[in-house]
Order: C-alpha cells, then sequence, then structure tokens
C-alpha cells in the first residue's frame, strides 16, 4: 500500500505476511504490505484465479449470512473476520435488522484494528484480537458477553479459516468446544480450501504460504464434512462456495478455481 501507514498499530511486523492482509489484497483492499502482495502473486501464479476464489468466498460469507437472518438469527459471532472490506457481517446483517448484534474475532492486529475504527459508535457491534484456538478467550471475553446471549440462537461464523488450523491442533476438539455453547437454533458456517480438484496447484499454494505467519492445510470434502460433526448440515449440504445458494449466475459458470474451496452451513437441533 502506498501513502500513509498511520493505520498500522504498533508491533506489527509488516515484513511477514498474513493471511488477512494477504486476502485483503486478493480482494482489492488497501490494508496489506509489500510483504503481503509479493506472497499474494506467488499465490495467484500457484493457484490461478486466486482473484476469483477470494471473490467467491466473500460471496458465501454474504449468502450464508442473509440465510440466518431468514432463520431468525440477530448474533453473530464471526470468528477470522479479517479486514473489512465491502459487504462486512455487521452491515449486512444490521441492515436486514438493525437490532442484529455482531461479535469480530482476529489474531492479525490490523484488521482488528481497521474493525474497531469503522465500528466507532456502533454499540451493536465490536471487534476483539484473540486466536480460534483459544475458545474460552473468545467466549468468556466480557465484549462478547456484552453482545452475545448464548441462551439465544446464534450464527457462528468461521469462513476461510479452519484450514489454518493443523490436525495436531485437534480442529474437531476445538469445535465441539464451540458447540456446547450454540443453543438450539444457532447455526454454524464454514468455509474450506481443499486440493480435491487441483491437487498440484494446491501444493504449489501450500509451499508459497509456508512463507507467511499463517500456513495453510486443506482438508478433503469427507474431512471437511466431519467438522460439522453433532449438526444438521442445511441443505444443499457440502459444497463449493459458488454452489452453495447461488443467486448469480456468474457464480455457476463452469470455471475450475471455483471448486477450490468447500463451504457449508450446519444446524444445531
Amino acid at each position: 500500500m502506498s501513502g500513509s501507514t498511520t493505520w498500522v498499530p504498533d508491533g506489527v511486523n509488516q515484513d511477514l505476511p498474513s493471511s488477512a492482509r494477504i486476502y485483503d489484497y486478493l480482494l482489492g483492499g488497501g490494508h496489506n504490505f509489500a510483504a503481503d502482495r509479493q506472497i499474494a502473486e506467488r499465490f495467484a501464479t500457484a493457484l490461478p484465479g486466486s482473484r476469483d476464489i477470494a471473490r467467491l468466498n466473500r460471496a458465501f460469507l454474504r449468502r450464508s449470512v442473509l440465510y440466518l437472518i431468514s432463520a431468525g438469527i440477530r448474533q453473530f459471532l464471526d470468528i477470522g473476520s479479517g479486514i473489512p472490506t465491502v459487504g462486512n457481517v455487521h452491515e449486512i446483517a444490521q441492515q436486514a435488522d438493525h437490532r442484529s448484534r455482531v461479535v469480530y474475532v482476529d489474531n492479525e492486529p490490523v484488521a482488528v484494528s481497521h474493525s474497531s475504527l469503522i465500528l466507532e459508535g456502533n454499540d451493536r457491534a465490536t471487534a476483539i484480537r484473540a486466536d480460534l484456538t483459544e475458545p474460552d478467550t473468545i467466549l468468556d471475553d466480557p465484549r462478547t458477553r456484552r453482545l452475545i446471549d448464548f441462551d439465544e440462537p446464534l450464527g457462528l461464523l468461521m469462513v476461510g479459516v479452519l484450514h489454518f488450523v493443523p490436525e495436531s491442533k485437534d480442529p474437531d476438539a476445538l469445535l465441539a468446544r464451540y458447540r456446547q455453547v450454540l443453543a438450539p437454533g444457532s447455526h454454524l458456517a464454514l468455509s474450506h480450501f481443499t486440493a480435491d480438484t487441483r491437487p498440484v496447484e494446491m501444493a504449489a499454494m501450500v509451499q508459497v504460504m509456508k512463507s507467511s505467519k499463517d500456513p495453510i492445510h486443506p482438508r478433503g470434502r469427507a474431512r471437511f464434512t466431519e467438522l460439522f460433526d453433532g449438526l444438521d448440515l442445511v441443505p444443499p449440504g457440502v459444497v463449493s462456495t459458488a454452489l452453495w445458494r447461488p443467486d448469480s449466475e456468474a457464480d455457476l459458470a463452469e470455471r475450475p478455481e471455483r471448486d477450490q474451496i468447500l463451504a457449508g452451513v450446519g444446524r444445531r437441533t
């Protein structure tokens, strides 16, 4: 990014790329550094269509939030929320119902700093810096408790983030802890990189991301589906992001990049 960097929090290592800032760059945002852009370009070379992949993932987020609103959800916990760009969760949810409440969570300081700036004056939304692999830190945070009533249905969003959690961190146990606080009627929305369709390209992308602070761990469809254990999958089940309740003909176009991220929404009964 050129120009002033007064938005950069103290202590940020601008030479170590982060997934949130790489994603921001791929989406056309401006809160990223030269190191992020260099990795993003290598990412795009290794996995052609990366900008479309990012766009389709963002579109899934929007559609899943709108679906949850239609299901009566009025509170959202967005873990791995990233750097704000057009169509943030609070914008979508509060446009549908101004009473909607949103807690954003990310471990990237730039993401949390910028989120906090755009949420000034919005007492129904907040941003906290925390790591999804430490559920109690997120669930017990006073800012979470102020806005989220765990006795009511919750929209738990982990869009494009669990592929940063290696098997050694036991993603099943992590999700089990989050499920413990979900009231009946709550929903979990997930999306996740997969190597099922383009294993060579995905392997190259995995190598590229080893140079960042957020290595990627793609999972196959069967393994991703296991992450919804204990929940009822909402139709159409586990599909590519473009095929989860599409609302655009462009999403349905036959392009290989559309199949690199799987998506699904599960409901707790």
